[in-house]
């Protein structure tokens, strides 16, 4: 049996143990440091195109910048060089890939793929036959959840330039997203043979995603660590190397790994996140609230953040606080208008049952009513039922 990512349950291996924190945050550190210094010493540049008419510094600083994992500065200085030169291959390649790299690494940037995708589109408008346009609108497609179109944008690539790496890469991510697993890795790893430069670092990864999606997790590990090496600095490379750990039951690794994330971003949201939602699985409560904490802090708009703090009070039988922080998470969404079928109904239902232990009638009834009103006309799978009499507990 295949196991999805999406959808996969995994075992923890080992409880973490106390005291054990400093000592992996002490060989992380040392580890990036001299994998930092690897990367400096043996820095490599992929062919650049010509540039008639503009410095090649300019595009060199934009490689730089990706290459230091300042996704923001690369952006910033390839949207520059398209400013002058709307349809330049390597500046759109560098921006399609820093944009789609970036909105995987934080939590509210699902925006920068709708952004990869107007300017491929845009850049392909203007130079219809460029193969290096063509093999970035391919992977801004895959990333926009269009697998199909990227499929054949990438296949009319490879009929022509077979060794065109990006449009093997974008091949290879959209077989992997109708569940062609095995002809994805299949084109991965024939991406990873003609790849050079940078290009192995999206080959790389496109192979350990193909190498999850079938399971053979231990092999993902080492394949996106080879990525890894090549590019320390990228902190999507980091969320999917804690991925896979969690996946094998290594809640060591996934740790070291979030913690290298903020290494890199010190503000990083997603990862104080995901190493609530870890601390809180191991049972480490006091670590749980902290980093839910500091997510409802540093993002307290975005309401997953909430509803992961109020699942760790409700847990922890702080029915009040839980009560509270679903409620801010249940506003939210409506707030923000977030369709009902893509809603967290826990941040209800759950949210009712702290008011129903608590015997709060008022908020319970009101809760209960909105759910219902809200659910009615929408096709949901989630059931909050009570008598036609309403919650027992409120009866008169």
């Amino acid at each position: 049996m295949r196991i999805q990512r999406s959808r996969s349950r995994f075992t923890l291996r080992r409880r973490r143990q106390a005291g054990c924190l400093s000592f992996f945050a002490f060989v992380f550190v040392i580890g990036s440091i001299s994998t930092g210094v690897f990367a400096w010493l043996s820095r490599w540049r992929p062919p650049e195109a010509s540039v008639s008419g503009m410095n090649t510094d300019v595009l060199r600083s934009a490689y730089n910048a990706f290459e230091r994992g300042d996704l923001t500065g690369t952006i910033s200085i390839a949207r520059q060089i398209l400013s002058q030169m709307p349809a330049q291959p390597d500046a759109v390649l560098l921006l399609t890939r820093a944009l789609i790299y970036r909105s995987y690494g934080e939590y509210d940037r699902a925006i920068d793929r709708q952004l990869a995708l107007e300017v491929t589109t845009e850049a392909r408008r203007i130079d219809p036959l460029s193969p290096h346009i063509q093999a970035a609108h391919a992977f801004a497609l895959v990333a926009g959840d269009d697998p199909a179109s990227a499929a054949d944008v990438a296949r009319e690539v490879l009929e022509k330039y077979p060794e065109n790496a990006i449009a093997r890469i974008a091949l290879a991510l959209a077989y992997g997203s109708v569940g062609s697993f095995e002809v994805s890795l299949r084109e991965s790893t024939r991406a990873l043979d003609v790849a050079q430069g940078w290009m192995r670092v999206d080959a790389l990864r496109a192979q350990a995603i193909s190498q999850s999606d079938l399971g053979v997790y231990e092999e993902a590990v080492r394949t996106i660590e080879r990525a890894i090496e090549i590019n320390p600095n990228l902190v999507l490379l980091y969320f999917e190397r804690a991925q896979y750990a969690l996946l094998l039951g290594d809640s060591d690794a996934a740790t070291v790994a979030y913690y290298n994330v903020l290494v890199h971003d010190e503000q990083n949201v997603k990862a104080r996140l995901r190493l609530c939602e870890l601390s809180s699985l191991m049972r480490e409560s006091a670590m749980a609230i902290r980093y839910c904490s500091e997510v409802t802090q540093r993002a307290p708009d975005w309401s997953e953040g909430w509803y992961r703090l109020g699942m760790e009070h409700f847990l922890q039988g702080q029915f009040a606080e839980a009560q509270a922080s679903l409620n801010r998470c249940s506003t939210l969404q409506v707030m923000q208008a977030v369709p009902v079928d893509e809603r967290r109904f826990e941040c209800w239902y759950i949210q009712g049952q702290a008011a129903e232990i608590l015997g709060d009638c008022p908020n319970l009834i009101a809760l209960y009513n909105e759910f219902r009103a809200m659910t009615a006309a929408e096709n949901v799978t989630q059931r909050w039922t009570y008598p036609p009499e309403g919650p027992p507990i409120c009866r008169s």
